[in-house]
């Protein structure tokens, strides 16, 4: 069967207050290109398909009518991540069913398979698996893992070990496997070793609880979303990284889905293909407001974060006339001061954990312990 692997589409987020909905349209469509070109009988989306629990209007639309046309080519199989609110995600999947598109919000949803009419299908599903067969008739086990907390899986508060639990929630969709089918763990996790970017740096610390590899079940193909960045960790484990670039530390790196076959035999013909539909971020350096202007001008296809050298801060004219350029996003200056001491100027770019911490010291005097830290991480990226 031959699938392709994407997640973190992100749908609505914003790039420092810009709205981004052209180019998501535009990447969405690419992907149903490429599925279309490569002959995919199979996608697997790894979670956060919005940025937010209550995604706009347009985002949704955006959602429903690309995903739509993908599945005009092949099944579509959706699992929620820790961004979507997993009741709203599933909503309309009795609907999406009848396209070929299977979203699962949580372990006590499972994969329809009424729906016999398609030439790839699922021929078997229970809660936390399902098998597809492909249009030669080939089968695919796939065990469905959305993103795990106990609130979505609605297990109360108990003092099982959070491995415990993973390993208890991963058997679980495991229970229906078959050594003569091929198999794939689809998931939203973040596993040990994986690579961060600024947009995820906070997961680190609180909110995310890692997943060692040992605790991942044996498979063909492990296909996870949660993590930005493209990468291969261990033999078969894979991210396949966000469809946009979301955050400026992404400046240069290419954005991929990932495309393979799987038989009896395994993996074959891996290869990641780029994306290219999304305006690139890129981070420019200059020594002065002209300079920084001309290489603006030399972007115009590109967002902007500008950092200028001087010698003196910007004075209105000069800060108006760079603002003027649509594509500047973010402007930083480093002034370097008659006495030689630096000033930078800049607000932005903090992380949560930096701005609660500056927060706490201005109230109480001094710094959050770890344990708050984590907390209020922790609350932050269940919003």
């Amino acid at each position: 069967m031959r699938i392709l692997h994407t997640s973190d589409w992100h749908i609505g987020k914003k790039l420092m207050g810009r709205d981004r909905y052209d180019e998501y349209r535009s990447v969405l469509s690419e992907i149903s290109d490429i599925c279309e070109r490569e002959k995919i009988e199979l996608v697997l989306v790894a979670g956060d398909v919005f940025d937010t629990y209550t995604p706009s209007a347009e985002a949704e639309q955006i959602f429903y009518e690309g995903v739509k046309k993908i599945s005009q080519n092949c099944a579509v199989v959706i699992i929620s991540g820790n961004h979507d609110d997993y009741v709203r995600l599933t909503a309309a999947s009795s609907f999406a069913s009848e396209l070929n598109i299977y979203i699962v919000g949580n372990n006590s949803c499972k994969v329809s398979d009424n729906t016999s009419r398609f030439n790839v299908k699922p021929v078997e599903c229970d809660y936390g698996y399902a098998v597809f067969e492909g249009r030669q008739g080939d089968k695919v086990y796939i065990n469905i893992l959305p993103y795990p907390n106990e609130a979505r899986f609605k297990e109360g508060k108990s003092e099982e070990r959070f491995e415990d639990k993973m390993s208890r929630w991963i058997n679980f969709g495991e229970r229906g496997k078959r050594k003569s089918i091929p198999s794939i763990f689809l998931s939203h996790i973040f596993v040990v070793g994986g690579k961060v970017s600024d947009g995820e740096r906070e997961i680190e610390l609180g909110g995310t609880r890692l997943v060692s590899h040992e605790m991942l079940p044996k498979c063909d193909y492990c296909a996870l979303g949660h993590l930005h960045r493209s990468q291969k960790i261990g033999e078969n484990v894979y991210y396949s990284g966000a469809i946009m670039q979301f955050t400026f530390d992404e400046a240069g790196a290419e954005k991929y889905v990932n495309v393979f076959d799987l038989d009896s035999a395994g993996v074959k013909n891996f290869k990641k293909i780029v994306l290219t539909s999304s305006r690139k971020l890129v981070r420019l350096q200059s020594n002065g407001a002209e300079e920084g202007i001309r290489l603006l001008k030399e972007n115009t296809e590109n967002y902007v974060e500008l950092t200028l050298n001087l010698t003196e801060p910007l004075n209105p004219t000069q800060s108006a006339a760079l603002h003027s350029h649509e594509n500047l996003v973010s402007l930083k200056a480093n002034v370097a001061l008659a006495d030689g001491a630096n000033l930078r100027v800049s607000n932005k770019d903090k992380s949560s954990s930096q701005l609660f911490t500056e927060y706490y010291k201005t109230k109480f005097d001094c710094e959050p312990s770890k344990e708050l830290l984590e907390l209020f991480l922790s609350l932050a990226e269940e919003e």
